[in-house]
């Protein structure tokens, strides 16, 4: 498996001219020609979009991966319940095997497939959200009146769609890294960007991730944002509480001091590090692999010599991570699991209330 983060962070290979280098460069000239043709199709209507038979919000970036999309997903669910409004999940399923049109993770009452037929993700949001349908296949135009018609959905949160215009979409929410927001400014495979920058005038708002004080507003981004009238809203990752597998949990708190072994295979490993630093956890082993990794019994067995050859308190991952290990439950029983949840700042009110603004005037225009 490529490590296509280690490559797109590798500032070195940036500023250096090789072979590799210019062919990726030209692989992105192309992707960017084909992208822009794409667009130009859907923008002058010459392709134009499903309809569903209910309002559908998007949640998607412009990068690949390490935005936040599942935690989003999960809160924007709870604020929909919130308002009484009965909404339902779609998703591609990234990494799934199943070759079925429409796939359902779960039905609002039992979760029915396991990660490597639902996806890593769309399990994670199923367990997290367990009285909420979760339904994936790789055409949404089919999985989304599937949604409706099984479920009853009356709203549809569509997950990692920004790119996916075959469906209409009345919000278009776009996640992006606080810290990199546009990743290393190239385009796939030289970089991380899925689209070119201005295709960002097409979002509803902005949701800046992990962002702190230190992080000031991206100047293309606060450009767009302003000629467009795109809203930004802040967000931050919170880690909530840790998970043991016969599901009991532990505060935050439990980590202060603890001397941990840590590993996850999540698109921004750094961001899960530097959360049990922040929980004061003495950190003494930690293994980032590639996102979605699908660990082999050797990997396991690795992370066990390891974790008791070092005699560490806690061997510690992500839930995203544990639920691509549903199938070796006896490593599981020595995991700590950390929960983590999305939280917008300073006012989550502000992001309430731009949903349900939104979803008004959707409901008008239909």
């Amino acid at each position: 498996m490529i490590d296509w983060q280690r490559i797109w962070n590798d500032n070195d290979s940036i500023r250096r001219i090789s072979p590799t280098r210019v062919i990726l460069l030209l692989f992105s000239l192309l992707y960017r020609l084909i992208i822009h043709w794409r667009n130009r199709l859907y923008d002058r209507q010459t392709l134009k979009p499903v309809k569903l038979s209910c309002p559908v919000i998007s949640v998607g970036n412009i990068t690949v991966g390490g935005t936040g999309k599942t935690p989003c997903v999960i809160m924007l669910a709870k604020i929909l319940q919130r308002h009484g409004l009965k909404p339902a999940i779609i998703s591609r399923g990234y990494g799934a095997i199943s070759a079925q049109p429409v796939n359902i993770v779960s039905d609002g009452k039992s979760i029915l497939l396991k990660a490597d037929i639902a996806g890593d993700e769309p399990l994670l949001i199923a367990r997290s959200l367990p009285d909420i349908p979760v339904v994936t296949g790789a055409k949404r135009r089919l999985t989304g009146p599937a949604a409706i018609d099984r479920f009853g959905a009356n709203v549809l949160i569509c997950d990692d769609a920004f790119q996916h215009r075959q469906i209409f979409r009345d919000i278009d929410i776009v996640l992006l890294d606080a810290e990199k927001p546009l990743g290393n400014g190239h385009l796939l495979p030289a970089g991380e960007l899925r689209e070119p920058i201005g295709s960002l005038e097409r979002a509803s708002c902005f949701i800046l991730t992990r962002m702190n004080e230190t992080h000031p507003v991206n100047q293309d981004i606060a450009s767009i944002a302003c000629t467009s009238n795109i809203p930004i809203f802040h967000a931050v990752h919170q880690f909530k509480e840790m998970i043991k597998s016969d599901g009991s949990t532990w505060p935050r708190g439990e980590l202060r001091g603890k001397i941990v072994c840590a590993f996850c295979g999540i698109a921004k490993p750094d961001s899960f590090k530097k959360l049990l630093l922040e929980a004061e956890a003495k950190i003494v082993l930690f293994d980032p692999f590639p996102d979605h990794y699908d660990f082999s019994l050797y990997d396991l067995q690795e992370l066990k010599n390891k974790f008791l050859s070092l005699r560490a308190d806690y061997l510690v991952t992500t839930e995203k991570d544990a639920m691509r290990l549903q199938n070796h439950p006896e490593f599981l029983k020595m995991l700590c699991i950390l929960r983590m949840e999305m939280e917008i700042k300073p006012s989550a009110q502000s992001f309430d209330n731009f949903i349900v603004e939104w979803l008004g005037a959707a409901a008008q225009r239909r």
